[in-house]
């Protein structure tokens, strides 16, 4: 094994030695490059002829100038793929290669040694792979087999052969540090190096250790609708990262990252796994969250809550009036009986019953919401309503045009045309020059020069109101969502819900749970706002969607594959502690994938977390040992913050550079903060943070969603704070964040959410 150490090892430098020259090479032509476009746009008129006497000068004037902007343009795009190949070769300078596969494939005399790193690599000539990019079709047969019969898909066919080899590496700046032969799945030792550093506060790429599972994930390339269901710690959204970076991998000439989209749980996650993408050479997508697609469309018209708010209703009122009709309303407006419910709302509306608003102009009527009304309907009702509504809002702009002309005469446009500066007075001289195509340098009659102003100041009143018109805005969207709940259509009971949906939105206020009924009721009647560009849509955390919010949100990208990723176990938001979840849904053309081994925390976590839910024994941890969790109870908050401060510092002197203290809620975590902060150095997260740093952080448990950390201390989880069933799920989500240690405080009894825990699973109580 010496030998093959060295022969790597010789490996690594022969790699490293081709990669000095093509730097070398390409930092000389960079510079060149460079040189040439910053000449380029210093002499860029030098070498365009200008001439706009004739049509035929003006045309080759035009020529020139397009000739040269491309030329520039091409030097540009130029430098920019020199600097990109400059960066990836810097990465692999540190880390060349991960893994070695030696494949003989059927009707070959020997084997080819096949070496796979996060890039690839040629040899000085290009004509020889050094390296196979990890997302390469061959590669995949690293992930798949072990050594024996294999096969790899490649746009040609199926090829297939014998594995002889099947071998992965540490290497760290340039040095050979690990080297493991191994079967099909990617070797402990190599799991155990990366698994058993600290957390980072940005997600790593994990390309060296991807399981065949989550291959499967990556490389997935048929499914409409693909559901990954894995439990805490799985790597569902790492792999679902990697397959990002091989979809535009595999498909570089025809997607771009500007057709993928990210929809995550919080802008905190959105920063967390920001540089995945960008360390594997790709562009980040773009991300959102669900909350501000909800602003972009509401945030104009209303104060929208959001689910960090209803979050914090529910798990802090439960004594306040009013408390129970408000769940009962957050569970039926995320079901899927409220949609049938808005649509059986839009079939009576196309008959009647639509409000509209008068359209008025300086404190006059122009429109009456009475004639709007009259119009709609006077249109075939088998049209449908977004259709006719595009024929009232033509009616409408033609009114307007018809009421401009009557305005230009009226004494306040006179009045107005005095008045104006320079600068207005110029500005409908040009538009004057534009319309009738003249080139006097003023106005010489006066009839003229006041009929000009007058249009340009009427038309220029009348921007907003046409503006508004084509808009819909003619539409009174809020009174026809309220109007939904005066009708007698409603389940026994509701009409406390009624009553209250009624007169927040007369506040201007629309809660989280109405607002995706509200724009899927305004899409219904105006027209939908699809989006096209869009060809992969990712969900992360998917168990926080409603049916409802799912069944949107596959309106909104009608012609896009979705990846759908979530843990039925973390599902802790109102409106899905009893809908049927979204991961349990599988419409046509899904295929599901259940990951059930946990790599994040160590094999002693994982069994104490697991016991904390149904199902658990399910749950595979990975073999990494470490220590039991450690329950405290104490009895008073002094002494819960003494020992918390004592379990910190013992933290820190421990290596750990993450560490959280997670509470329950936002309200407990800035209590917690608001003792802690004079003897420790923490930091509060609220629901507005969008990065954070090592150290130690304070945090409700629905913040930290997706994240993991070192250490994770639970501020407290006696039995007053986790008293009730629906509060498990919080519970387990907080506990799985911890990598290498968690530890429990709890001020009186624990909770009763530890009944089904083994004694023997963790340390005190």
């Amino acid at each position: 094994m010496n030998k093959e150490w060295e022969k790597e090892q010789q490996r690594v430098e022969f790699i490293q030695d081709v990669i000095d020259q093509k730097v070398v090479h390409l930092t000389k032509n960079l510079g060149g490059v460079k040189g040439g476009i910053i000449e380029l746009r210093k002499t860029f008129w030098d070498d365009v002829t200008v001439n706009l006497d004739e049509p035929d000068d003006v045309i080759e004037t035009f020529t020139s100038i397009k000739q040269q902007a491309e030329l520039l343009a091409e030097r540009e795009r130029t430098h920019g793929q020199s600097y990109r190949l400059l960066k990836q070769l810097d990465k692999l300078k540190d880390s060349p290669f991960f893994g070695r596969i030696d494949f003989l494939e059927d009707g070959e005399k020997s084997a080819e040694c096949i070496y796979i790193g996060i890039t690839s690599l040629m040899d000085v000539h290009d004509e020889e792979f050094l390296i196979y990019d990890w997302r390469a079709p061959i590669s995949s047969l690293y992930y798949d087999f072990s050594p024996g019969p294999a096969t790899y898909k490649t746009p040609s066919g199926i090829i297939e052969g014998i594995m002889e080899l099947k071998r992965q590496y540490i290497i760290k700046y340039g040095q050979l540090k690990g080297m493991f032969d191994t079967g099909v799945t990617i070797g402990d030792s190599l799991l155990q190096e990366v698994l058993g550093g600290n957390a980072n506060t940005q997600m790593k790429s994990i390309v060296a250790t991807i399981q065949r599972e989550q291959n499967h994930i990556i490389r997935n390339e048929k499914s409409k609708i693909l559901i990954v269901q894995g439990v805490a710690g799985s790597g569902k959204t790492s792999a679902a990262l990697q397959r990002v970076a091989y979809l535009l991998y595999r498909y570089r000439n025809t997607l771009s990252s500007d057709n993928i989209m990210l929809f995550s749980p919080n802008p905190l996650f959105n920063s967390y796994v920001a540089t995945v993408l960008p360390e594997l050479g790709e562009e980040n997508m773009e991300q959102t969250t669900y909350q501000q697609y909800l602003i972009t469309r509401l945030g104009g018209r209303f104060e929208v809550e959001d689910s960090f708010s209803q979050m914090e209703y529910t798990l802090t009122a439960m004594d306040e009036p009013g408390y129970e009709t408000k769940m009962k309303s957050i569970r039926y407006k995320a079901s899927l009986d409220f949609k049938n419910q808005i649509d059986r709302y839009t079939e009576e509306l196309s008959q009647n019953g639509l409000v509209f608003k008068t359209i008025s102009f300086r404190g006059r009527t122009i429109v009456s919401a009475q004639d709007i009304d009259t119009y709609f309907y006077s249109i075939d009702p088998s049209i449908s309503i977004p259709n006719r509504m595009k024929l009232t809002s033509d009616w409408l702009l033609k009114e307007m045009a018809k009421q401009e002309k009557l305005e230009r005469t009226k004494d306040w446009v006179l009045e107005e045309a005095e008045l104006l500066d320079k600068t207005d007075y110029l500005e409908a001289f040009q538009q004057m020059q534009k319309d009738l195509g003249e080139k006097e340098e003023s106005f010489d009659d006066v009839d003229k020069e006041q009929r000009i102003l007058a249009k340009s100041i009427v038309n220029k009143h009348f921007k907003r109101i046409r503006s508004a018109v084509k808009q819909n805005k003619f539409l009174n969207m809020k009174a026809i969502y309220q109007k939904l709940f005066t009708l007698a259509s409603w389940p026994d009971g509701f009409d406390e819900i009624c009553e209250e949906t009624i007169e927040k939105l007369r506040e201007n206020i629309i809660s989280y749970e109405d607002g995706t009924p509200y724009l899927y009721l305004q899409d219904q009647l105006e027209g939908r706002k699809s989006n096209t560009l869009i060809r992969h849509l990712f969900i992360d955390e998917a168990q926080d969607y409603s049916p409802f919010q799912f069944e949107f949100l596959k309106q909104l990208f009608p012609h896009c594959k979705m990846t759908i990723l979530g843990d039925v176990n973390q599902a802790i938001y109102a409106h899905t502690m009893d809908a049927s979840s979204l991961l349990n849904m599988e419409p046509e053309g899904t295929e599901k994938i259940v990951l059930r081994r946990s790599y994040r925390s160590t094999k002693e976590i994982v069994d104490f977390t697991k016991g904390l839910i149904d199902g658990g024994e399910m749950i595979e941890p990975f073999n990494r040992d470490g220590g039991k969790p450690v329950l405290t109870e104490v009895e008073d908050s002094d002494t819960l913050h003494a020992k918390m401060e004592e379990c910190v510092k013992q933290l820190q002197a421990h290596g750990h550079e993450t560490i959280a203290i997670i509470c329950k809620t936002m309200k407990e975590s800035q209590a917690a903060y608001d003792v802690l902060k004079s003897a420790l150095p923490v930091r509060l997260m609220d629901k507005n943070a969008n990065s954070y740093e090592k150290g130690v952080i304070i945090l409700p448990a629905y913040l930290a969603k997706g994240i993991e950390f070192d250490a994770v201390i639970i501020y407290n989880a006696s039995n007053e704070q986790y008293g009730r069933e629906y509060e498990r799920k919080l519970f387990y989500t907080a506990c799985t964040r911890a990598m290498h240690e968690l530890h429990l405080f709890t001020k009186g009894k624990r909770t009763f959410l530890m009944d089904d825990v083994s004694e023997d699973a963790y340390i005190g109580g």
